[in-house]
This record gives structure tokens, sequence and C-alpha cells, in this order.
């Protein structure tokens, strides 16, 4: 009698666990890109100061990372939103769509210029693709001084700290300074793009994380080495790093706005359409993120570093958002 009491009592206990609902989370959960994180934060900050919305919580992943988390399902254990330092892979839409993620927003909320920075109190240097190639390439010539490349440049050790293989913003600088060096070489046709690609492996490359404080903080500290990382962070950090030249081109505001400076590079969120009205705040932090008080003119984001969109394609895309367009899957 006292067993079949229990067995009882347990099976109204699993029918009650079972009939309580799947509660939402009440927080917004955002991953991804290293170069967008302080972007983000400062817009999830404003969304927290909002009486009713809770602050999101962020992490800084990297933008690979980050898609791999985005992609990897629907529901309160997956996140909301990843922020990327370039635009999603058919790979990582496949492996989405496979994770039933079949609708996804992608918000363009700026512009980057990816900076090679080096101590605000060691010499400025224009640098050209091919140099930063030979400099950095796996399968180039592999020079330890910087004035083996090039009489002009300076006699020092190359010391290079660089993003890795799961940064949005290695991927831009691989398409944009290690591709297009390698061809200004005359090594493309031979090498192919992966070995073009490929970072030296002998330490005068070194993988430095997602964390670009540290960079900055180590730069500060070494007069002959050089950072990889987003124009926020030098504009951010003037005082202690200054950003080379490429083929002539200073980094700034207008240069990146206008592409004329070689490695400057759209930036993006995307979004779950299936979380929006299921986690609280999701349509009214996508809002805010690319309102006229954060992305325009004289938005609240400028002051920490990025570069506007042109007037028209802030319209489309806060048009978008409030379209709740999908992208092509």
């Amino acid at each position: 009698m006292k067993n079949l009491s229990l067995k009882l009592i347990l099976m109204s206990l699993v029918t009650f666990l079972i009939s309580i609902p799947l509660q939402a989370r009440e927080r917004i959960q955002i991953v991804g890109s290293s170069t967008v994180y302080p972007f983000a934060t400062v817009v999830a900050e404003k969304h927290g100061q909002r009486g009713s919305m809770k602050t999101p919580v962020i992490e800084s992943t990297g933008t690979g990372g980050g898609m791999k988390l985005f992609c990897s399902g629907l529901g309160p254990k997956h996140p909301d939103f990843t922020n990327a330092s370039r635009a999603i892979k058919d790979s990582e839409k496949e492996l989405c769509a496979k994770n039933g993620v079949s609708e996804i927003i992608e918000i363009i909320v700026g512009n980057d210029g990816i900076a090679f920075a080096n101590n605000s109190k060691s010499q400025k240097i224009n640098f050209t693709q091919e140099q930063l190639w030979k400099a950095m390439a796996e399968h180039g010539p592999k020079p330890k001084n910087w004035n083996e490349i090039d009489a002009s440049l300076p006699s020092q050790p190359i010391k290079i700290l660089a993003p890795p293989p799961t940064s949005g913003t290695r991927d831009a600088w691989n398409s944009l300074i290690m591709g297009k060096g390698c061809s200004a070489a005359g090594m493309k046709k031979e090498l192919g793009k992966k070995k073009c690609n490929a970072f030296r492996e002998d330490g005068a490359v070194e993988e430095a994380g997602e964390n670009d404080t540290l960079i900055v903080n180590r730069l500060d500290a070494d007069p002959e080495a050089f950072g990889i990382f987003g124009f926020s962070f030098l504009d951010q950090n003037r005082d202690k790093i200054q950003g080379s030249t490429i083929n002539g081109v200073e980094i700034s505001l207008d240069s990146i706005q206008s592409y004329d400076y070689p490695v400057a590079r759209p930036l993006f969120f995307y979004a779950k359409k299936a979380h929006i009205g299921v986690i609280p705040g999701m349509q009214e932090f996508m809002e805010e993120f690319v309102s006229d008080a954060a992305i325009g003119d004289y938005g609240y984001l400028l002051d920490r570093g990025l570069v506007p969109l042109e007037s028209s394609t802030q319209e489309k895309v806060r048009n978008d958002i409030r379209d709740l367009i999908s992208i092509s899957m």
C-alpha cells in the first residue's frame, strides 16, 4: 500500500512538471564579434535603461564562434542575436537551417576599418598590401626584420599580434590584405587561396585571441610590435597607439566610409526571427541599435568609433527591421 501511494505521488509530480510551460528568458542573449561587442554593449545599456527592459547579456566569442552558437538551434537555450564583422557564410546558413534556424534577419549597423597599429611613440609607417603579405605569409619569404622586405621599412624584428581563425577580423584581413598582397607579389596562381592566407607559424605572427583591449595594452608595452583590430579600438586609445597608413591612405572615418582605406568593411548583427515576440525586448533592441540616436550623423555610437552608413542605407535597414525581412537561405 505504501509503495502504491509513493508511485501515485511520483506520477502526479511528473504530470505536474510536464504541464508547466517552458518559460522564455527575460534577458536577451547576444554572442559574436569582438569588433561589434563595444557597440552592442552601449546599445544594451541604453536598452536596459528603459524601465520595462532588462539589460541584454553579451559574450564576445568572435564572429565564427558566435555563428556556431547562434546556428545551434531555437529556444531559450540558444542566443537570440550574433554580432559579426563579416557577412554570414553559406556554410553557416546551412548549419542554421539544419538546426531549425530558418529565418534570419541581417542588420548592417555601420562600417569599420581594420587598423594595423603600433605604439604611438614608435615610427609611423606606410605599408603596401604586398609588404604586409610578405611579412605575415607562411608561404612567403619569411623575413626576420622589416627592412628585409623593403629598405624604407625599419630595421627591427617583425612582431605582429593577429586575430585567430574564428574572428571576422581575420576573415576580412585575409580577403583584403593576404589575398590581394599575394596577388601583388605574383604568387596567387602558384599558391592558391588557402596557402596565400596562411599566417606564419615561426613566432613572427602571434594569434593573440579575441580580446582587442589586451592587444592594445601589449602594443603600449612593446614599441616594436604591431597589432590588428577594428578602428574603434584605435580611436579610443590614440594616447597609446597609432594606425599605419596602407597604400598611402590614413585610416579615418572618411576613408572608411568612402572605402578608400584598403581594409574597410561593413559590420553586422543577425537576429532569429522565431525568437522575436517570445524573448522580451528583441524588436526594441534592434530598433535602438539602428536608431538615428545611435548610428545617425551625431549618434552616440560614433563617439565609440563606429563609422556611419550613408543615410539612404540607414533608412533601408530601419525598414527591414520594421518589416522583419529575412535573408535568403
